[in-house]
């Protein structure tokens, strides 16, 4: 029992240690077993919606800007092929091989994350890194990095866990780094995903929750004071607590800005969800996307989806999420050993969270920060590194269905 939660501990030996004949096998692709077909299926379902529902969203969108209607779909099945193809890949290599790599991935995010800072930027938002004309996101390996380098600690020292030194602080100083560099870019959603990440696996790795209740306390007495005492944010805060007002007035907030250009995406997000209604008004029947919610493509996809498929589609596709994340954590608690069982989780958490976020900030639950919807959103990075991570989880239920030939 760790932080209240069951872990199951390894079959073998224990944290990484295995046994010799274990070795000689884990150095090849492991084709002897099948992976876990019930998540691979539920996973290609929502892809496939995914992909469905951004030509949809974007092809107005990308005609009117672009002048190609399959601008973005179009790059989007090239990156979702190429991470089909990675995923099957990676699911057939022994998980327990990024054991020796997990710390090199972490740096190689940290310093991609301070290039991404340098990169040029008309808008002054440094989240992407220009090479040959193609942009990678850092953030996006980072979040990977640091699941992999928490299951890689956590795996070797859980027996150490609820020791301050040992447990608490390496683990809390690689998501202060992480977190550090990520809320720079800006990137305030990201930064939330990740700490959100870090602290549910310090808590299920082993990490006193007294610790964590303190950083918790003291983060929540900071922003107390930036929001009440230095005036951070309070424009966003407005907008999210009185859309329509800030809407309909024409006042202009400190960053110059009209209260009506900073609710625009908020409130054109939520006429497209309720005029959806309970059935919709049909697949590629929205009206938002005429160019009345900005860039319809990318993080409020999913109230062109509402608007297109009603609340019927909207809680079909959330209880699809919820069943894969249901089925990840499944394979978590099977996997043979900590390494297995918490890089599974972390992996899967990344997902239910990321929905969750994005639909709260869809529906203005929580302010808008900018997030992505897991496989429906455009972004190549992202889809890729999802898709290459979902190989990971598949390994991992490979590798628990061999463990018990």
């Amino acid at each position: 029992m760790a932080g209240g939660v069951p872990i199951p501990m390894p079959r073998r030996g224990s944290g990484s240690r295995q046994s010799a004949g274990n070795k000689k096998r884990r150095r090849f692709f492991n084709l002897a077993t099948g992976f876990d077909m019930h998540f691979f299926v539920l996973l290609m379902i929502v892809l496939v919606i995914g992909l469905a529902t951004l030509y949809s969203a974007s092809h107005v969108y990308a005609f009117e800007y672009d002048g190609d209607s399959f601008f973005y779909i179009r790059k989007q099945l090239l990156f979702a092929a190429a991470g089909l193809v990675g995923m099957l890949l990676v699911s057939m290599v022994d998980y327990h091989q990024l054991h020796r790599f997990a710390v090199l991935i972490w740096g190689l995010s940290i310093v991609l994350l301070i290039v991404a800072l340098f990169m040029p930027s008309k808008t002054g938002i440094h989240r992407w890194i220009y090479i040959a004309g193609v942009s990678f996101q850092p953030s996006e390996l980072a979040k990977f990095a640091l699941v992999l380098l928490f299951a890689h600690i956590i795996s070797l020292n859980h027996k150490k866990m609820k020791k301050f030194l040992t447990g608490f602080l390496p683990l809390f100083g690689i998501l202060c780094i992480t977190c550090a560099l990520v809320i720079i870019e800006p990137h305030l959603s990201g930064t939330m995903l990740i700490a959100m990440l870090g602290f549910v696996m310090m808590y299920i790795g082993g990490v006193r929750i007294g610790y964590l209740l303190g950083v918790l306390g003291a983060g929540a007495a900071l922003v107390l004071v930036m929001v009440v005492v230095l005036g951070y944010e309070q424009d966003r805060i407005a907008v999210w607590l009185h859309p329509l007002e800030s809407f309909a007035n024409e006042i202009t907030f400190a960053d110059g800005v009209s209260g009506r250009d900073h609710a625009w995406q908020t409130v054109q997000s939520l006429y497209a969800i309720g005029s959806g209604g309970v059935l919709g008004q049909g697949p590629g029947g929205s009206r938002q996307k005429h160019l009345f919610l900005p860039e319809p493509q990318n993080d409020f996809i999913f109230a062109i989806f509402c608007e297109e498929m009603g609340l019927v589609g909207a809680v079909i596709v959330l209880v699809l999420f919820a069943l894969l994340v249901w089925r990840g954590l499944t394979i978590a608690l099977k996997a043979p050993d900590k390494f297995g069982c918490m890089l599974a989780l972390g992996l899967t958490l990344q997902i239910g969270l990321q929905v969750a976020i994005n639909v709260a900030v869809v529906t203005n639950l929580l302010p808008n920060t900018g997030i992505s919807l897991p496989f429906f959103s455009y972004g190549g990075t992202s889809i890729l590194m999802l898709m290459l991570q979902m190989g990971v989880v598949l390994s991992i239920s490979r590798q628990s269905r061999m463990e018990k030939i």
